[in-house]
């Protein structure tokens, strides 16, 4: 079944630092839109490109780790997906962590059938020496599956392709949900054959908010009213209903506190067993290295020392290596001045035009340049160099307690931040 719309919108979402935003950026070029999601602070982008006659609209989704709701981020994510109503979803895995990532292709695929995976960084994982299996992998998931590398633009044709024909239901993903322990998957059933009765949403949201409901997740269960014009938490059926299956899984030891555990267990031992299935390390301890790294500068002992050592040489750097080049521009610029001085008393130009163009512009112009371009040349290459060292990760990793308390963001960058060390 083929669809004829002229256009389609994709969500593309993903974990931070898996190369996301490359894609994106790869895809849509310049044709891109950035602002702010209704009501909140966290910055969206949009894009457009066009495939085969056909607009393709691009919305790079915030970077989580989860979309069970513990952030704005999250909150954004799960809700875009949920009742954005996009064509397809498209999430970036990164291939060298791929069991991790797992986690949150499972969790969307709980709330949509549209999915495409895309497992980024196959160059990374290739000098790591890790094969995927990725025909194995799309079995398993029951979702197609697309091998990339970001940075390269051909590897992205194989992924229009298959977005596209998602969309036009050339092909059908057909997701192998997770199976959680029985006693679970008995109520959630039970608890979904109560919501068809009393409320109407789309059909493949039944099981997911049923889950939901079971686990008592406030902000979700607001969203799910608000957004779908439904009452869940003041209908008394699904209440009864909701307190009867919490007295039963209570009998099962399974309590509102370690409801989510289980849930989430489920699906580590799930991704586990797949990874298991679709890789193979021709090097079983391609990480030991990147392992000892962390220790050392990760340590409580060492990190903080370590980072502030990193930081101090850069800024020092900076500082000292931008007076001689600072210098050379400031010399460099007043002889100019002086050859620009007497062209313009040449022309007889008067002293108030003058002195607004020499004075005025050219001299406020050129001080700016000569303080401003030289530390700016230094610094960004250099804290570049830590970027693709993957020591920014581990700064925000020392510095997570800190930010904690002072009720920062504790993130890290979601561009190229791979948390890889050179080898």
């Amino acid at each position: 079944m083929e669809s004829s719309k002229s256009s389609y919108t994709i969500a593309l979402a993903g974990n931070p630092n898996v190369g996301k935003s490359t894609i994106f950026n790869s895809i849509t070029g310049m044709h891109q839109h950035t602002g702010n999601w209704p009501g909140k602070t966290v910055a969206n982008a949009t894009g457009k490109n066009n495939y085969k006659g056909t607009e393709l609209l691009w919305v790079d989704i915030p970077g989580t780790y989860s979309i069970m709701s513990h952030s704005e981020e999250e909150e954004i994510a799960r809700d875009y997906i949920c009742f954005g109503n996009p064509d397809a979803t498209v999430v970036v895995v990164d291939a060298t962590c791929l069991e991790r990532n797992l986690n949150l292709v499972f969790q969307i695929i709980e709330i949509t059938d549209n999915v495409v995976v895309c497992v980024n960084l196959l160059d990374e994982a290739k000098r790591k020496k890790i094969k995927i299996d990725l025909k194995e992998l799309s079995n398993q998931l029951g979702v197609p599956v697309v091998g990339t590398t970001a940075r390269k633009k051909r590897t992205l044709n194989h992924l229009l392709e298959t977005v596209y024909k998602v969309c036009r239901h050339d092909i059908i993903p057909k997701p192998n949900k997770i199976e959680y322990e029985a006693k679970i998957e008995e109520k959630i059933q039970e608890l979904e054959k109560v919501l068809k009765k009393e409320i109407k949403i789309k059909e493949k949201l039944y099981r997911w908010v049923s889950l939901k409901i079971i686990d008592g997740e406030k902000t979700i269960l607001q969203s799910i009213e608000k957004n779908c014009n439904q009452e869940i938490e003041k209908n008394s059926n699904i209440q009864k209903c909701k307190e009867k299956i919490e007295k039963d899984l209570e009998k099962e030891n399974i309590t509102i506190h370690n409801f989510k555990d289980k849930i989430v267990a489920s699906i580590m031992e799930r991704a586990e067993q797949i990874c298991q299935k679709v890789c193979s390390f021709e090097n079983k301890d391609y990480a030991q290295r990147d392992r000892k790294i962390d220790k050392i500068v990760t340590s409580k002992k060492w990190g903080i020392p370590i980072m502030l050592l990193f930081l101090g040489i850069i800024f020092w750097l900076t500082i000292i290596g931008s007076n001689y080049p600072s210098q050379v521009l400031f010399e460099m610029f007043a002889k100019l001045q002086e050859v620009l001085v007497n062209a313009l008393n040449y022309i007889h130009c008067p002293t108030w035009l003058c002195d607004v163009l020499i004075l005025g512009i050219y001299q406020t112009l050129t001080w700016v340049i000569s303080v401003m371009l030289p530390p700016m040349a230094i610094f960004f290459p250099l804290f570049t160099f830590l970027e693709d060292l993957g020591y920014l990760p581990r700064i925000a990793f020392n510095m997570d307690g800190f930010f904690k308390k002072a009720c920062c963001s504790r993130k890290t960058d979601d561009n190229h931040v791979h948390g890889i060390w050179l080898q």
